[in-house]
């Protein structure tokens, strides 16, 4: 528990208070002895007393390595990459080169590899380093640090058991980080849609018409998809790491939510709305990347499924969550549950969220061995990487990338548009149902934001379907062929990407009086459960074949998606007016079609395309 409260912002802050004279890392703690590998000749004669006494050598805690892991160790040492060839335009030193002969350069050398490749979520060399580190985590190997022939150090994970490595964390602290996120996301998402049940009476309360009312859910779903155009490059800059952006946005989030309750006029509540949905992003922007710290390749995508389903449910449970308070209390009332479901999961957040980012760890540790051993050589590696970077550099590139590729690839620039539509759909209908349900069906606001509900339980079955085919299909193929093309992974959306269609067409056209509302309701199942699948599909196969971008191109996907659904939930009513629900479902349902002919295209000649592209690979 120490050990998570001193990760933990909470923690951070109170060591930085007390000049870190509180929650001390090993390393700060009296009768610490500093591995004799990070020092060099030099300081090893200036500082005899350090690396001596009782201290355990590298050789000491060397473990014999059966046959068949120190096969896979040497694979994996043998395995080149631009990362192995320059760390800082220079060549590893002759004594490295050496090392690698025996079981501790092996070991090294792996997870020197995976530290370096972290950041890139499919590769196959990624996940080669990974199995030769799965197999040795079960037991404790010391990792000898890579040094340059300059002399400089690179820090790394001291054993291949350590208990700062996130991969290495139990999977209970990983299941409570990752649903401390999933929460996070839950809360963001939910307080979009919460907002919608109060639309009548605001209408009521400032005198406006549904178009200005509407832009309380619209600006705030804008606010979101702008923010991880900067929030995003800010959580891969190794000073801030995962945990800043999240925990300032977020209390910016809560702080807000205060006034957003008390405003009495319809334009501080408009733009109250929109700062909310800004500060509240980085739980899509950067709760992927969280995951990523955590979990191996293999099973990433269970972690990254149940995170996208509380992003993809929450806005369907929004008016439900609200739709009966507002009318026996007041407009206000959805707003201040926002307060009351965020505060508590910041609070925790605040106490007991630990940071996951690998090279943010490694940074904060190359730090604290500087200060102790007096060799001011060691470095970590993205002190390398970053060398001349500035932060405006970083971020003006991230922003731009997504763009730039967006454009010049017709790959991306496919799953951008398809996966704003669906989404741009999924928020026309906050405008359609109370158009459909009450006026048809009888129902009031609370019953239709329980219609709503039937998102909830595609997302369900989805889940099911697409984890069983991960469970009995995906990880035994890999495992016994080895990461397969980048298009296999697309191989679900190929069916399910007709469903969105007929689903939509379902709904659309069974929307009568004389036909029974539960036949409305299966058609939305229908659209909830095959997106999901298209979606977890997509985000799959992006990363796979833009890795080197992948977090640029997430934070351009999700502005994409969020512009789409501020234009839908804007122009949906005068369309569903205009048109009628049948014909506007129809046009939408005719849209979507641009999604099975692309999917397949995609399969078929994503190959080539990559082929192409300067950006895949």
């Amino acid at each position: 528990m120490a050990t998570l409260i001193r990760e933990a912002p909470f923690g951070q802050l109170v060591r930085y208070l007390t000049g870190n004279r509180v929650f001390q890392y090993p390393e700060e703690k009296p009768g610490f002895q500093c591995p004799e590998s990070y020092y060099d000749d030099q300081h090893n004669k200036a500082n005899p007393e350090y690396g001596h006494g009782n201290e355990t050598t590298d050789d000491d805690a060397i473990t014999p390595l059966p046959n068949d892991a120190e096969r896979d160790l040497e694979k994996v040492a043998e395995t080149p990459g631009d990362d192995d060839i320059d760390l800082e335009k220079a060549e590893t030193s002759s004594s490295d080169s050496a090392s690698r002969k025996d079981g501790i350069g092996r070991v090294k050398s792996a997870a020197s590899h995976l530290q370096r490749t972290s950041t890139l979520p499919w590769t196959e060399e990624r996940l080669e380093a990974e199995e030769v580190m799965a197999i040795e985590r079960t037991r404790s190997v010391a990792i000898q640090p890579t040094k340059t022939a300059d002399g400089v150090i690179l820090v790394d994970w001291y054993k291949t058991d350590d208990p700062d490595n996130p991969q290495n964390w139990s999977w209970k602290k990983k299941a409570w980080t990752a649903g401390l996120i999933d929460m996070y996301t839950f809360v963001v998402y939910a307080s979009s849609s919460i907002y919608i049940s109060s639309e009548l009476l605001i209408m009521e309360r400032f005198g406006v018409g549904a178009f200005k009312a509407e832009l309380g859910l619209a600006l705030y779903v804008l606010g979101y998809g702008m923010g991880p155009l900067v929030f995003a490059p800010l959580s891969e800059v190794p000073q801030f790491g995962r945990n800043m952006p999240y925990i300032i946005t977020f209390a910016l989030f809560v702080i807000l939510s205060v006034p957003l309750s008390l405003v009495d006029n319809l334009g501080g509540l408009l733009v109250l709305r929109y700062l909310l949905g800004l500060f509240g992003s980085p739980c899509l922007a950067n709760g992927g990347a969280s995951m990523g710290d955590m979990y191996s390749l293999l099973y990433l995508p269970y972690s990254v499924a149940i995170w996208v389903s509380a992003a993809f449910a929450a806005p369907a449970l929004g008016p439900l969550l609200s739709g009966f308070s507002v009318y026996a209390e007041n407009w206000r009332w959805s707003q201040w549950e926002i307060l009351w479901m965020s505060a508590p999961v910041f609070i925790l957040f605040f106490f007991f969220l630990p940071e996951t980012q690998p090279s943010t760890i490694l940074l904060r540790r190359a730090a604290r061995l500087r200060k102790v051993s007096g060799n001011e050589k060691i470095r970590s590696q993205t002190e390398i990487d970053r060398k001349g970077l500035s932060l405006t550099s970083i971020i003006i590139d991230a922003i731009w990338k997504p763009i730039e590729i967006c454009i010049k690839d017709p790959a991306i620039m496919f799953v951008n548009i398809y996966s704003a539509l669906v989404y741009g759909i999924y928020y026309s209908y906050f405008e359609v149902f109370p158009l459909v349900f009450p006026p048809l069906y009888g129902f009031n606001v609370g019953q239709t934001g329980i219609v709503f509900v039937c998102i909830i339980v595609g997302c369900i079955l989805a889940m099911a379907i697409y984890f069983s085919y991960l469970n009995w299909y995906v990880i035994p193929t890999i495992m016994k062929n080895g990461l397969p093309a980048q298009e296999w992974w697309l191989r679900p959306a190929l069916i399910a990407s007709a469903g969105p269609t007929v689903g939509l067409f379902i709904f659309g056209w069974t929307a009568k009086a004389d036909i029974h509302w539960i036949v409305n309701v299966i058609g939305i199942t229908i659209y909830a459960l095959t997106v999901y699948i298209v979606l977890q599909c997509i985000f799959t196969y992006v990363p796979m074949s833009y890795p080197r971008y992948a977090a640029s191109l997430f934070a351009g996907n999700d502005f994409c998606r969020s512009l789409f659904a501020f234009g839908a939930v804007l122009f949906g009513r005068p369309m569903y007016l205009d048109l009628g629900v049948g014909k506007g479902i129809s046009l939408l349902g005719g849209l979507s079609v641009m999604g099975i002919i692309g999917m397949w295209v995609l399969y078929y000649y994503g190959a080539k395309l990559r082929a192409r592209s300067k950006f895949a690979v």
